[in-house]
């Protein structure tokens, strides 16, 4: 089969260099069309429920919202984890799918057993599904701005004009507003005035309902023509809300100027955004609909804001604050950086090891058909160009050319002792037939190498399940060339006749043969020394530390802060202002930007206590310094503020949003107490909190809030409302319209449309003395003051109810440094075991980055053993032989000692790239082994007795192994030196490739040899002897 496609392949010439050329063609196509993202699409299937109950606490939402809807979202296939946070006026309840999970099937589902949750709910309760978007959907956030307008225009115009105009962009999933004040027509009942007229405040409302319609009364025929029908009585401003007539006294109308004042105003926040210690200010953020290209709409958003420009009011300019295509361009470029040094460094080996310039062209020539021929791949199975798939391509750039210098230099060999009167392509299909099996296998050991690579789940499988793609593409790429181009290639530019040995390949060979030789005569001294190397890279091991991914910069730095639980939203929104000042006095930070409380869309559900702000910098070539010195400098800056009830942590825009996607929390690590009761809750949480803060490493330590919150509690007496002839309704309607406001219709000008809010003023709702005087009208037209049937009271409670799997949580995040997360949680889950006893029906969960990290070593550790054993399988059925199959396996734990020594030297963690390093180093090792095992066995079976074998053996494949590690090794060196975002995601797995290289290779050339001598020595021996022949 092979033999005859590569006879085929000779023959047809012609032919295969126009398919090679019709490859390059559409490898270039292929990649001009590719997506380009900073990463792959990391986030589950996820689908989020977002209710808004305007005015009610957390106890009460959860009560008459979470919980019926988490009944009805229980039992839904494929469902993977159901988590909800609960807040003041505001559910959001999130359901994770298994992976493959198709989202509309996902939310079509949701969406029903929405349907038969919503009679449960309280009326008024607005129940929406997220929009199509993921956790990491924030692709692009801005500031408008505009002198001399209020923030209230400033706002209209957002969600008027540039919202609705983005969001014709394709690929946007919605378009997100924060900040400002929506702009609504505030009622005010003055309570005196409502009383002197005998008016309640329900009237009120029916009555400014009741006037704001415009009807159609279809048609009337006049001859031959016809007139529409329709009556104006639509509210078109202020003055006409003014002149509504509520009631009529003896003739004479009561009107809503006679009992209320009207005016342009807001509707009820819940949230708002200041900047740079100026106040208040209207931001936009763009999210991406899942599938899209995140590049490509970033490019359209920025496009249609050029367009939207010119039109908008003079003075009034968008202005980015956070663009994800920098991320990406960035981080794409550091890997695209890495290919393009990498071939260059494999191209000048192979100069200088070949020896023959025409050689090392046709070998270099397989790269870029390889690479070309894997964005033809990528394209037809839908994989992005993204920081992992480009990292397969650039970790695959040393491994792509194994099997071309294989055959290369076979062909070379073949060419420089060419008999005479022997054609060229006899002698080029002679040297490719003669390595074909060795190759092939070798290829073929790679490709299940990376097999444990699909095996990955989770966060960790979503993300490396490119980069294992697009190695087997380049693998199956470079197999087929090797077979077909290569060959037609080196019949074309290569040329026989003698080839001088070059100086390179002579001084590298006077070293290595004597040390080889030396090995042979000592065997047991060479084996030893391996082994003692192999027990002190074990004791090496357990001080290197684990982790699940090493944290990647992403050029932007978020700063956390928490307040206290009972701030309100304003004097939340005036501290940030000294805040953003302080920081603002570091020479390199430009701009600071706090988002506090809960966006337009309810997408991020922080409370009036929490601040994202977002930090705008000087490039950061300028600042002389990295990332942990400016979080010193901002650390100094922002403990000033403790003394206010001000905590503070560090995260990055992307990083936080995996966190949060993971374990509901923004930390590296999350601590999860699970239970009932929130006094057990709050006291346990306590003493974990301490625990954490005692741990070594252990930064940014928050405890989510359950207490300190101030609540007044209406406590409804039914039997003095029994007296009057009220019911508990009476009470709630008036609580809930005159304390908490509620929009009753809406003010159409042209396309927009303006709520009308109807709510006390607020020095009629201030205190519980000012709720008792509420009044509610009896059936009989009598006014009873609210105290009369009520009792006020101020009690502490709840801030914020989270949920997972039905069951109260609280959580104790904290971030790790100087260390790494495994051994921060093995010493922490000591510590609480010693320390810390849960009542019966409690438990505590590891979440972040420690519980995929396990995750992932356990499916890792049962996997690779796997792989280990088909690989043997494979390595059997080349040799036909177990002892042989064994000889070859050796190499990986060998290999191992230099992967261990380069972590442990460099600092660096056991982290699944790093474990994606120790994979394809197998896979290295295993091929370095079969090549020089066929070898010896070739030349045993042409006569060679075992020790000529393995001596002439060694020598003339000491150049094909030494490029085999150089081309990988070097292949490497640029993704180990990169700097650029991204770069600590490959720096690992270049330290453990390169590192475990250099021990693997001095395995094949040295000790190899010398157990194959050994082995395969005393096996001809008891042959020899058992068939009575004298050895």
């Amino acid at each position: 089969m092979i033999a005859a496609l590569i006879r085929f392949s000779l023959i047809q010439r012609l032919m295969l260099l126009l398919a090679a050329a019709a490859l390059a063609a559409g490898g270039v196509w292929a990649f001009s069309a590719l997506p380009i993202d900073a990463f792959p699409d990391i986030s589950p299937p996820q689908v989020q429920v977002i209710v808004k109950a305007p005015g009610l606490a957390p106890t009460e939402v959860e009560s008459r919202i979470t919980f019926p809807i988490e009944m009805e979202m229980q039992g839904i296939p494929n469902q993977r984890i159901l988590r909800s946070t609960t807040k003041y006026a505001l559910s959001n309840i999130v359901i994770d799918f298994e992976d493959g999970t198709d989202i509309y099937w996902a939310r079509q589902q949701v969406s029903e057993r929405l349907t038969q949750a919503r009679e449960a709910l309280p009326a008024g309760a607005e129940v929406v599904l997220s929009p199509i978007s993921t956790p990491l959907s924030d692709i692009f956030m801005y500031r408008v701005k505009g002198e001399g307008y209020t923030n209230s225009e400033l706002r209209t115009l957002q969600d008027w004009t540039i919202r609705l105009r983005l969001r014709t962009v394709d690929g946007v999933a919605d378009v997100n507003s924060m900040g400002g004040f929506v702009r609504a027509f505030e009622v005010r009942p003055d309570p005196r005035r409502m009383a002197s007229q005998g008016l309640s405040i329900d009237e009120l409302e029916r009555a400014i309902e009741r006037n704001n319609r415009n009807a159609g009364g279809d048609r009337i025929n006049r001859k031959d023509s016809m007139l529409l029908v329709r009556t104006l009585g639509q509210l078109r401003d202020a003055d006409d809300l003014r002149r509504i007539t509520v009631v009529t006294r003896s003739g004479a109308p009561v009107r809503v100027s006679d009992v209320a004042g009207v005016r342009e105003g807001a509707l009820v926040r819940y949230g708002g955004v200041t900047a740079d210690g100026q106040g208040d200010a209207v931001t936009g953020l763009v999210l991406l609909r899942v599938g899209a290209n995140s590049r490509t709409v970033v490019e359209a958003v920025k496009q249609e804001l050029a367009r939207l420009a010119p039109t908008l009011p003079k003075g009034v300019t968008i202005e980015p604050y956070y663009d994800r295509a920098e991320l990406i361009n960035a981080a794409v470029l550091t890997v695209e950086k890495a290919l393009g040094e990498a071939v260059v460094l494999v191209v000048l080996v192979l100069i200088v090891l070949l020896g023959n310039l025409r050689a090392a062209l046709t070998v270099a020539l397989i790269l870029p058909l390889s690479v070309l021929f894997t964005f033809i791949l990528m394209k037809l199975f839908g994989v992005t160009a993204n920081l992992m798939s480009l990292g397969g391509l650039a970790i695959a750039i040393g491994i792509l050319v194994d099997a071309a210098v294989v055959v290369v230099e076979n062909i070379h060999t073949q060419l420089a002792h060419a008999p005479k009167g022997v054609s060229r392509l006899h002698l080029v299909y002679r040297a490719v037939t003669e390595v074909a099996t060795p190759v092939l296998s070798g290829i073929l050991i790679i490709a299940i190498v990376f097999l444990p690579l699909f095996s990955l789940t989770g966060l960790e499988g979503r993300m490396f399940t490119p980069l294992a793609l697009t190695i087997m593409f380049a693998l199956l790429g470079s197999l087929l060339l090797s077979f077909t181009v290569i060959p037609v290639l080196a019949s074309f530019l290569m040329r026989g006749g003698a080839h001088g040995e070059d100086r390179v390949l002579a001084a590298i060979k006077r070293v290595y043969l004597p040390v080889m030789r030396w090995a042979l005569a000592h065997r047991k001294t060479a084996v030893g020394g391996a082994l003692v190397a192999l027990v002190l890279a074990a004791a090496l091991f357990p001080f290197i530390g684990k982790e699940f991914m090493p944290v990647m910069d992403e050029g932007h730095t978020l700063v956390n802060l928490e307040k206290a639980s009972d701030i309100s939203l304003e004097a939340s929104l005036a501290l940030d202002a000294p805040i953003q000042k302080a920081v603002l006095e570091i020479p390199e930070v430009t701009g600071m930007l706090c988002r506090s409380g809960s966006d337009e869309l309810r997408l991020d559900p922080m409370g009036f206590y929490q601040s994202d702000c977002f930090l705008q910098t000087t490039p950061r070539a300028e600042w002389g310094y990295g990332r942990e010195t400016l979080h010193e400098k901002l650390r100094a800056k922002l403990e000033g503020f403790k003394g206010q009830g001000v905590e503070h942590g560090f995260s990055q825009p992307i990083d936080m949003r995996v966190s949060e996607m993971l374990s509901g929390v923004r930390a590296d690590v999350a601590i999860k107490l699970l239970g009932d009761d929130f006094a057990v809750l709050e006291a346990k949480a306590g003493q974990l909190e301490e625990l954490v803060k005692r741990t070594p490493g252990a930064s940014d330590v928050f405890r989510a809030r359950l207490s300190g919150q101030g609540y007044l509690t209406v406590d409804i007496k039914s039997e003095l409302l029994a007296r009057y002839g009220l019911n508990n309704e009476d009470v709630n309607d008036v609580v809930e319209t005159a304390v908490g406001g509620k929009v009753v219709t809406e003010v159409i000008e042209g396309n927009r449309r303006f709520g009308v809010l109807l709510r006390y003023p607020e020095p009629a709702r201030t205190s519980p003395a000012d709720l008792e005087r509420l009044l509610i009208k009896t059936t009989g037209g009598a006014m009873v003051p609210l105290g009369m049937v009520a009792r006020v009271t101020e009690v502490d409670g709840p801030v914020l109810i989270q949920r997972e799997s039905a069951r109260r949580y609280v959580v104790t995040r904290a971030n790790v440094e100087g260390r790494d997360v495994v051994s921060f949680v093995e010493d922490l889950k000591a510590a609480i075991e010693r320390e810390v006893k849960l009542p019966q029906g409690y438990s505590i969960d590891y979440g972040g980055q420690f519980e995929n990290q396990q995750r992932a070593a356990a499916r890792l550790a049962l996997v690779v053993p796997v792989s280990i054993m088909l690989i043997f399988f494979m390595l059997f059925l080349t040799f036909r032989s177990v002892r042989q199959a064994g000889l070859v396996i050796l190499n990986i734990p060998f290999a191992l000692i230099g992967g261990v020594v380069g972590l442990f030297v460099s600092g660096l963690y056991l982290s699944v790239p790093a474990s994606v390093g120790f994979i394809t180093l197998f896979g290295v090792a295993v091929l370095n082994g079969v090549v020089m095992v066929s070898y010896f066995n070739q030349l045993r079976e042409a006569g060679r007795s075992v020790l000529q074998a393995v001596q002439e053996g060694a020598e003339r494949r000491l150049r094909p192994v030494l490029m085999t590690a150089l081309i990988a090794s070097l292949g490497l060196v640029p993704m180990l030196l990169a700097t650029g975002p991204g770069s600590e995601l490959q720096r690992p797995l270049a330290v453990v490739v390169i590192g475990g290289l250099i021990t693997s290779t001095l395995l094949t050339l040295i000790l190899l040899p010398t157990l194959y001598a050994w082995l395969e020595g005393r096996a001809e021996r008891r042959i020899k002897g058992s068939k009575g022949e004298t050895p």
